[in-house]
């Protein structure tokens, strides 16, 4: 069976480029923090790394720490600030904050005052975007990084969490990238690394796969590699919509078409259970995901679709389908035409 992997916004294939980084820095013998030329090398892969990673994120004159991941990352920009979102953030947000904002039938979310929000500028399960005012304190761009043009210095947050493996790099490595002179309290402390934000030995090998792969992903966005991936999306989204009469599109329905991400569809099946079509298509030779990957695992209704107003019944027959580059037309058309089999024996079944 030749599977097709349609998950990438739960993780993006590592890139070649990526790969030879990540090679080159394991022979790498030096600590960052050691004096000598061996340390004096290996600090100078952390750098430009660094400085890769603030060019493709558009954060020139501000600072980006590199942490484990984006949980990481969320944890020390909103732990202890009182923060408050909308009930759509992902998990790694979501544990931190006060979900009293509103969310709209769009999925887009009412920031009132936004020096004290915090929130996701693409959702990951539905891939809708945000319309962010200036201020806002945390800015989730995990999965906007490198699909859509944007840049740090454009939305005028204070602070906003990126990651690695949403871009082809490696996983277990990402940044906290914030306003130069933002007071922030250390959560790990030793030894002072990463100016004094987070302590430990650096991850010298997935720092270099975190530059190359950003640097890599701003290159694909210039030449306008997403502009085909969402045509893809759409070509999905039209025959599913043909054939599928019960089934709602989540950003792309009857109340209009919300801005999204260029890769990622949801839809929602009433009776069918996402974790029901996601072990099915699984078998059948496709990777697609029932939400966040970081919650799919848990049975449950999409906490996202329910703060947007749809019933419990519909939340829980959500499934999300994120393609990328490489992705062709024929894989987007035969997961449609699999899953279309699927769900006629779904309608019989429950008629």
């Amino acid at each position: 069976m030749n599977r097709v992997y349609l998950d990438w916004n739960a993780t993006a294939p590592l890139r070649a480029e990526v790969r030879a980084a990540m090679c080159e820095a394991m022979d790498l013998v030096g600590n960052p923090s050691s004096v000598h030329a061996e340390g004096r090398a290996a600090k100078s892969v952390v750098e430009r790394a660094r400085a890769q990673v603030a060019t493709a994120f558009g954060a020139d004159g501000a600072d980006v720490v590199f942490v484990s991941g984006a949980t990481e990352a969320a944890a020390l920009a909103c732990a202890g600030r009182g923060l408050q979102a909308g009930d759509i953030e992902h998990d790694a947000v979501a544990a931190w904050i006060d979900p009293v904002l509103p969310v709209d039938r769009a999925g887009r979310v009412t920031i009132t005052e936004p020096a004290r929000s915090a929130v996701q500028l693409a959702n990951s399960e539905t891939g809708i975007l945000q319309d962010l005012p200036q201020g806002v304190a945390v800015v989730d761009a995990t999965q906007a990084f490198g699909k859509v043009p944007m840049a740090f210095n454009w939305l005028g947050c204070q602070m906003a969490l990126i990651s690695a493996h949403k871009l082809g790099g490696p996983k277990g490595i990402g940044a906290l990238v914030m306003q130069r002179g933002t007071d922030l309290a250390a959560q790990i402390r030793g030894g002072g690394q990463e100016m004094g934000r987070r302590s430990g030995t650096e991850n010298l090998i997935g720092m270099a796969g975190f530059g190359a792969a950003a640097e890599a992903a701003a290159r694909d966005l210039a030449d306008g590699v997403w502009d085909e991936v969402a045509q893809f999306r759409n070509i999905l989204e039209k025959t599913i919509e043909a054939e599928a009469k019960t089934t709602i599109l989540v950003g792309n329905d009857a109340d209009g078409e919300s801005p999204r991400l260029p890769n990622t569809a949801c839809f929602a099946t009433p009776g069918w259970k996402g974790e029901t079509q996601v072990m099915q298509m699984d078998l059948a030779g496709f990777a697609i995901s029932a939400g966040s990957a970081c919650s799919s695992g848990k049975v449950k209704a999409s906490r996202v679709l329910r703060a947007m107003g749809y019933d419990e019944d519909v939340a829980a027959g959500a499934v999300r389908v994120s393609i990328g580059p490489g992705v062709t037309r024929e894989d987007v058309l035969r997961f449609a035409q699999t899953w279309l089999k699927k769900y006629t024996r779904h309608c019989e079944r429950a008629a």
